[in-house]
């Protein structure tokens, strides 16, 4: 499974973010991480970071992911929305709220329409 995260605020935001999820065991061992980048635009200098590509296999656990997000929010004086996507669905992740994780994470877990059933 592929997710993407965004984060509304400064790429600095975006590589904090990253540099956290990597440092978490459970996700670094049943996924993969990466910053994708955008090709720079006309007269600007460099590539622009503007989401974490997450590739999942088997062993992960939504719940961990999702846990592991609001950690890292919790942390950030200026409290940006994180943004997820699978496939057509987003998720905003603004308050952490134990109702609000629930809802994150029963959202990944169900299956999108145009991925393929576990055998």
């Amino acid at each position: 499974m592929r997710v993407d995260v965004q984060v509304t605020a400064e790429a600095d935001e975006l590589r904090s973010l990253h540099n956290w999820l990597r440092a978490d065991t459970d996700i670094r061992r049943s996924s993969s991480l990466t910053l994708r980048e955008q090709p720079p635009a006309p007269g600007q200098m460099g590539s622009l970071v503007d989401a974490i590509q997450l590739v999942t296999d088997n062993g992960w656990s939504a719940a961990s992911f999702v846990v592991a997000l609001a950690a890292w929010k919790r942390t950030r004086p200026q409290d940006p929305p994180i943004e997820i996507r699978r496939g057509d669905t987003v998720i905003v992740l603004t308050q952490c709220s134990d109702d609000e994780i629930a809802r994150v994470v029963r959202a990944l877990e169900t299956p999108a329409a145009d991925e393929a059933p576990e055998a």
